[in-house]
């Protein structure tokens, strides 16, 4: 369903930061399939050989675990909040109806998607679920019947954060396929095309975030607390989900 497109600054900001690949000093090595044997192949010498794949390192495998269980709880978490802010919100803004309903779409397809991927890659999910459905639809509720401002200012809250950890798992990521490039082993498949499922998750959450500074979620009142608040409890929930 087509809306209107108003980049903001700051989710600008966050996609350009996502192409930087130079980060902290690497703690991984190599490999290219998320549940691989951390027996570690040697590099291949002969030339025009077909490339080997190097195994992921225990660490590695505890990261990517990490990431899709935090991206499914936080996905579940957003499909749970717009479906709280729908029905107050139409009620006095019927015309937002479109726009509410392109946002939840997009959201119930990344759910749907890390569920897949962690159905795939035998993950176990958060041990919090319940918690985080009650938290997140007492949020959708409770910005809602604040109006709609607050409502698309917790979406710019939630958003910013979002992607901001999503260019976060894109960077970790290109540098682990940056080493295995440098030391001659294949990138696989699978490797590749999370990186680009991630990228355009992340693309489509900001787009959610320039829809709610478009949508005046600037005018809540009082804006710097709120988003305060919000953006703090995400980075609490991130933490706590990849851990638990």
């Amino acid at each position: 369903m087509a809306t209107t497109r108003c980049l903001s600054r700051g989710s600008r900001m966050l996609r350009d930061r996502s192409i930087c690949t130079s980060v902290a000093p690497r703690c991984f090595s190599t490999s290219a399939s998320l549940r691989s044997s951390p027996t570690v192949t040697e590099p291949p010498s002969t030339p025009g050989a077909p490339k080997k794949r190097k195994p992921l390192t225990q660490e590695q495998r505890d990261f990517l675990s990490s990431a899709l269980r935090v991206n499914q709880a936080g996905e579940l978490a957003a499909t749970l909040i717009y479906t709280a802010q729908t029905p107050p919100i139409l009620r006095q803004h019927p015309h937002l109806r479109p726009l509410m309903a392109h946002m939840y779409d997009q959201e119930a397809e990344h759910f749907k998607t890390f569920n897949a991927l962690i159905h795939k890659h035998r993950v176990r999910p958060t041990a919090l679920y319940p918690l985080w459905y009650t938290m997140a639809v007492g949020l959708g509720w409770t910005t809602a019947l604040m109006g709609r401002e607050a409502a698309m200012a917790c979406t710019e809250a939630v958003e910013t954060e979002i992607g901001g950890h999503y260019n976060s798992q894109i960077r970790t990521l290109l540098e682990i396929i940056k080493g295995w490039e440098m030391e001659g082993y294949e990138v696989g498949e699978e490797m590749s095309e999370l990186v680009k499922t991630l990228r355009r998750i992340r693309d489509e959450e900001l787009e959610h975030l320039d829809h709610a500074v478009a949508h005046d979620a600037k005018k809540a009142e009082p804006h710097w607390l709120l988003t305060g608040v919000i953006r703090a409890g995400c980075r609490g929930a991130i933490w706590v989900s990849e851990r638990v």
